[in-house]
């Protein structure tokens, strides 16, 4: 889901996405004037995924091309994208020389992951049976793999050094598109269940709140979660729900922006709650939006 649409087709957005996460970094790590950290873990679904579904047995893969062909080696690496995410400009930007790993990869090994890991996994979502229904790494088993990946680097740098890098680190999290577009919006069970706003505050928010209280029981301290995007500006569901219209579906924005509400009422008090945590979400939805409404603008 790293593409959007417009009327007259659809427009991959690296750049603008880019910018808004290098945005996120300088609101959650800015410290003196500079965005300090040791080391950037990434959770979350496609958007973020550097190729940890490579390993997994599942239909949501994207090691094949077209993917890869403007990456820096112009090959599928199992981003979901032409070239770079977002997170890869991030890392550039805070002055890492490589990429954090997939985590499932061979590279995710030795002194390569004293500087961070990427956990994240695409058809991943907030609600873990979003991620049953594709065999995709849940947010519980990345969080597993956190706690595995502390284990290692422990061995690497000794218990002083790992805590220190776990405490000063940057979290990225973007996640809940696919609880909507892959799973809520396409299940009868969910849909007669709950309406949106139940779905919302009984299962996403309330898993969301557990995951980053986790999180923050494992030693993170500064976390920045990306608001869900325009989600009836997503190609697939424009597919799936624009009954043969190539416009945004309007309520599937609407359904976007309840969340978005939501979801900063939920931080606001997470961050008032856990003593020392700095957290914030980043607005990719009004961004994001401006591109498809005004592609010509940028």
């Amino acid at each position: 889901m790293s593409a959007m649409a417009n009327s007259k087709g659809i427009r991959p957005l690296p750049w603008p996405l880019c910018v808004i996460v290098v945005g996120l970094v300088m609101v959650v790590c800015k410290v003196n004037g500079q965005a300090l950290v040791p080391a950037l873990f990434i959770f979350g679904d496609s958007t973020v995924d550097v190729g940890n579904n490579n390993y997994l047995l599942t239909l949501v893969k994207s090691n094949f091309p077209p993917y890869g062909r403007d990456f820096d080696n112009h090959a599928p690496t199992g981003r979901f994208c032409d070239g770079r995410l977002a997170t890869d400009y991030v890392a550039e930007t805070l002055g890492f020389t490589s990429f954090p790993p997939a985590y499932l990869s061979p590279q995710a090994s030795g002194k390569s992951i004293i500087t961070g890991v990427n956990f994240a996994s695409g058809a991943s979502g907030i609600y873990d049976h979003t991620s049953q229904l594709y065999n995709a790494i849940s947010l519980t088993q990345q969080l597993q793999y956190f706690h595995q990946y502390h284990s290692k680097l422990t061995s690497l740098v000794g218990t002083r050094n790992a805590s220190s890098t776990v405490s000063q680190a940057l979290y990225i999290l973007s996640s809940g598109a696919s609880d909507f577009i892959q799973n809520y919006y396409i299940s009868p069970l969910l849909m007669k269940t709950y309406t949106v706003p139940q779905y919302v505050d009984n299962l996403l928010l309330p898993m969301f709140s557990r995951f980053v209280q986790k999180l923050y029981n494992s030693g993170a301290r500064r976390i920045g979660v990306t608001s869900l995007p325009p989600m009836g500006c997503l190609p697939a569901a424009i597919t799936l729900f624009g009954h043969g219209s190539n416009a945004c579906v309007t309520r599937l924005n609407q359904d976007a922006q309840l969340y978005n509400r939501k979801l900063n009422n939920t931080v606001n008090r997470l961050g008032t709650k856990l003593p020392g945590l700095r957290i914030a979400v980043f607005d990719i939805y009004t961004a994001l939006l401006d591109v498809v409404t005004h592609p010509a603008d940028n």
